[in-house]
């Protein structure tokens, strides 16, 4: 019988609803042969079933596996019993975030790489005598005696898996087995970044016009005496590309970076012959309202400190754009579908796009801004790559900036960046051997925001490289840094109902006894800084603001952009969503304790003061998924007579960040959460004046060095620590993210 393959349209399987896993767990154990069970096919759905019901792997697992063996028997083949457990383990790990499953590291170390069984399963149908006889069918007894080749050999026989060439479910390249929409995805990005990296550039000859004209922008730019400026460097390589990537940790300048770069980008445009003189056309964008608003603060105040006069192209203030926008907003969502109002058919007006926060972006949504792109349009991300990645499915920044650190840069990359910024590149940074990729990624390695002695910098560095040593725990302990304090660090395993109070305690105080000097004195910027607080900063904003019914609404406004601001003066931040180290958790209590000290009028349901984030992105509000609004009792509603009554509402900075509030009834909000505690993954693309984050009293397989990194790079001024258990901070720093993927090793490709 020939081998046909199902048209895409019937595999177009919604695989949404992801919460990507992380690393690992499982002690070690002495596996069981369970091998046998996968003879039958009726053994291994019937395993399948189980684990969904113990909280396992999802429903979306098991239907997706159930499938296949359908599609396949309606082609009159009876599909191996190992398809159908890879097909659902597969569908598993996207869910975790991962791209795909790799084959050979499943079978070499098939209970870390799955972090199956979880360690705190999202719900069970079963009692527990039935999850304990689950306890000899975990995947790596199952898998035991399995060989990669006999996993190889049964995918290949299957019509439900091809190589990407014909429509199929599932797509297998090398030992790599993807859904098929996400390997298109990587297909797509992949395609997009090289097809960018081959185009000629006008400013490829050092001393044609537009490179003369470049480095004459540059040296007028930048004034910096470092014997390297990394800042110009990244400027000059990604001028040059039509793909580059800026990377750099908090405070490296990012933004300045990128303001300059469009600047000198600006004063090249007239060099160019496609041009005819016209100036580019440039986008901003981020990933969530959240990282957009930062950028549009910060990038505003960066171009009006541009020195223009005299510089190369004479480029204008309004040459270089300030407004911000969502990645959503800007190719133009369409509800109910992931689809884009801007696509290959109806590509962007744009010639160079520019997207913040690119950790966050997720493979889906980067294939569709690649899709999004004329083809000679320049595509410049920057980001922080030790960040965790995106919530959803990939780490499309992780891998792209995998070499960044040594930079790889061939000597024709060295020799041009010589001439054109005047600058040699360290010999440490040269490679004869470095890729096209490596030669468009460039590491900003100076920080700006953090004196030397800033405790959050040495904590950032010291988890980013895995360095902690106990003199810098000490410190932290003792409140020996300005900045950082531990605030239980001194207790091994302290009382957890004393620890969890003690978190409600700072969440209503931010406890500036705690830090060094009580947190008085300290000068940022030749500015001195107000000493920490906590949520009763921004409600006694909320609750003392004199305003009455007779106050018009551009006084509520102010009001509410005043209380927004002084919400993001402290956050609390959890590793975990469930239990009582978890958001869930936290965010009921700490309303409670709010409630006791008369700063909240109730602790449940809708309540001025209500502090909410949405989850979900909502397109007729114009809300974005990480979009924060407050709660407020505004004198907007009627009675019977006509006359004012206070009703609820919640005030959320306006779209793009344009500097208005709109509110919204809260009976139109329908994903949305109590914020007094966030999850880390969703504080990606924010920062607060002072951050605590919160670690709970054991490992888990979501605890990891990006994720502690994360939460302690979202401090601006102050970062607090509280543990559950003081081992557990050290051990988070030793487990990483590690997403499986392709597009590294397509890309990696000469």
């Amino acid at each position: 019988m020939s081998r046909t393959h199902h048209t895409e349209s019937q595999f177009a399987l919604d695989l949404g609803d992801n919460t990507p896993g992380n690393t690992t767990q499982a002690e070690p154990r002495t596996p069981v042969d369970n091998s046998h069970r996968l003879a039958s096919l009726t053994d291994t759905e019937t395993l399948l079933l189980q684990w969904q019901q113990a909280g396992w792997i999802r429903p979306l697992d098991t239907g997706f596996a159930r499938l296949i063996r359908e599609l396949s028997e309606e082609q009159g083949e009876r599909p191996q019993p190992l398809v159908l457990l890879l097909a659902a383990l597969t569908s598993h790990q996207v869910g975790r975030g991962h791209v795909c499953i790799d084959l050979a590291t499943l079978l070499a170390d098939a209970g870390n790489t799955l972090a199956l069984p979880p360690e705190e399963p999202a719900h069970t149908n079963l009692s527990e005598a039935e999850v304990a006889n689950l306890q000899g069918l975990y995947p790596q007894d199952l898998l035991a005696r399995v060989q990669l080749a006999d996993c190889l050999a049964a995918l290949k026989n299957s019509l439900a898996i091809s190589d990407g060439s014909v429509p199929a479910p599932l797509v297998l390249n090398g030992t790599r087995l993807y859904l098929r929409r996400f390997w298109r995805y990587e297909q797509r990005i992949a395609e997009g970044i090289q097809q960018r990296l081959a185009l000629h550039s006008i400013l490829a000859d050092p001393q044609s016009p537009g490179a003369q004209t470049l480095s004459r922008a540059l040296g007028h730019l930048f004034r910096s005496t470092d014997p390297v400026d990394y800042q110009k460097l990244a400027c000059a390589l990604a001028a040059r590309n039509r793909f580059s990537v800026i990377t750099g940790g908090p405070g490296t300048g990012k933004t300045t970076t990128v303001v300059n770069l469009l600047a000198a980008l600006q004063a090249v445009a007239g060099e160019s012959p496609e041009r005819a003189g016209r100036k580019y056309r440039i986008r901003l964008a981020a990933p969530t309202g959240k990282a957009a608003a930062r950028l549009n603060e910060s990038i505003g105040g960066a171009v009006r400190k541009l020195p223009l006069a005299d510089l190369p192209g004479s480029v204008q203030l309004d040459d270089i754009p300030t407004r911000v926008t969502t990645l959503h907003r800007l190719l133009g969502s369409r509800p109910d579908t992931r689809q884009f109002r801007h696509n290959r058919d109806n590509p962007l007006p744009v010639d160079i796009l520019v997207i913040d926060e690119a950790s966050m972006v997720d493979v889906d949504l980067m294939a569709s801004v690649v899709d999004a792109l004329p083809e000679k349009a320049q595509l410049i991300l920057l980001g922080d790559k030790d960040q965790l990645a995106s919530v959803d499915t990939g780490a499309v920044l992780g891998e792209l900036c995998q070499r960044a650190a040594d930079a790889h840069y061939t000597p024709e990359t060295t020799n041009w960046l010589r001439a054109v910024t005047g600058m040699s590149v360290p010999e440490d940074l040269t490679d004869a051997n470095g890729l096209a990729l490596d030669q468009a990624v460039a590491m900003l390695r100076k920080s700006y925001r953090f004196q030397e002695d800033s405790g959050i910098k040495q904590l950032a560095e010291a988890v980013n490289t895995s360095t902690l040593d106990q003199t810098l725990l000490t410190r932290a302990r003792e409140a020996a840094f300005d900045d950082v304090v531990w605030l239980n660090g001194h207790i091994a395993r302290p009382d957890p109902e004393a620890t969890l109070s003690q978190i409600c305690q700072h969440a209503i105080t931010g406890t500036p006894d705690a830090f060094a000097n009580a947190g008085v004195g300290r000068v940022i910027h030749n500015q001195p800084l107000p000493p920490p607080v906590g949520y009763r900063h921004y409600l006694e904003r909320m609750n003392n603001h004199g305003l009455t019914a007779d106050s018009p609404r551009e006084n509520w406004d102010a009001l509410a952009i005043d209380v927004l601001e002084a919400f993001n003066d402290f956050q609390i931040l959890c590793a975990l969503r469930k239990g009582p180290w978890g958001v869930e958790g936290l965010n009921d209590r700490i309303a409670r304790h709010l409630l006791a000290e008369k700063l909240l009028p109730r602790a449940e349901g809708w309540y001025a003061g209500r502090p909410v984030l949405i989850t979900g992105n909502d397109y007729n509000l114009g809300l974005m998924n990480g979009d924060i609004g407050i709660t407020f009792s505004v004198p907007w509603g009627r009675n019977d007579h006509g006359e004012p009554v206070f009703v609820l509402r919640v005030a959320f900075p306006d779209s793009d960040s344009a500097g208005g509030i709109r509110w919204i009834s809260p009976s139109r909000l329908q994903q949305l959460e109590t914020v007094f505690a966030m999850t880390v993954h969703k504080s990606q693309g924010s920062e607060f004046n002072h951050t605590c984050l919160v670690l709970p009293d054991r490992l888990s397989p979501v605890l990891t060095r990006e994720l502690v990194y994360t939460g302690i790079t979202r401090a601006k001024n102050w970062f607090s620590l509280i543990t559950g258990d003081a081992q557990v901070f050290s051990e988070a720093v030793n487990q990483r993210v590690v997403r499986a993927s392709g597009l590294a090793l397509r890309l990696g490709e000469h």
